[in-house]
């Protein structure tokens, strides 16, 4: 049996997708209003500007790109929520949380998932 390119090609973006989705897997949202109500710390990872146009009340803003070096703003006592504005800069940041430690970190996707 013969594969031919495009069978290759298309099972290659097929398993992109795949491990994409799994790696930006969102928490259902009524776990993460679980978290917030149980005082869960609320982390945002968006850019400035994008916090500056809006955001999680009482939330922490942390960039994604700063974020190994300021992990001493987010408190270790408690499930930490990350949000950014689609999930796949949370989904990077709640990695980051995980491998730094943190035990409970729920990735929330957008901040249109919160409101």
């Amino acid at each position: 049996m013969t594969i031919d390119s495009t069978t290759i090609a298309v099972a290659a973006v097929a398993a992109i997708l795949l491990v994409k989705l799994a790696l930006t897997r969102r928490a259902p949202a009524a776990v993460v209003s679980a978290k917030i109500a149980a005082g869960a710390t609320v982390l945002d990872v968006r850019s400035e500007a994008e916090f500056r146009g809006g955001a999680y009340r009482g939330a922490i803003h942390v960039p994604l790109q700063e974020l190994s070096g300021q992990l001493s703003r987010i408190p270790r006592d408690r499930p930490v929520v990350v949000y950014c504005a689609s999930g796949t800069r949370s989904a990077m940041a709640a990695r980051l949380l995980r491998k730094a430690g943190y035990a409970d970190v729920s990735n929330a996707g957008g901040l249109h998932h919160l409101s």
